[in-house]
């Protein structure tokens, strides 16, 4: 059987310290992390607080386009 869009969708979340410091070249990397998000219950933009270990702290890693 085949299945229509599903709910669960797999999102890229990426430090946004660290894209603002790449244009200063500051930075060695950008860290991303790999989770999922429900479509249906959350239908804006991710941003959750991780761990850089680029900028090694805690800082907001907001979802990008694939």
């Amino acid at each position: 059987m085949a299945k229509g869009k599903d709910a669960r969708v797999k999102v890229i979340l990426e430090c946004t310290g660290c894209v603002r410091k790449s244009v200063n070249k500051e930075s060695r990397g950008i860290s991303r992390y790999i989770t999922q998000k429900n479509r249906h219950n959350t239908p804006s933009r991710l941003e959750l607080r991780k761990f850089c270990p680029y900028c090694y702290k805690h800082t907001i890693h907001g979802e990008i386009k694939k």
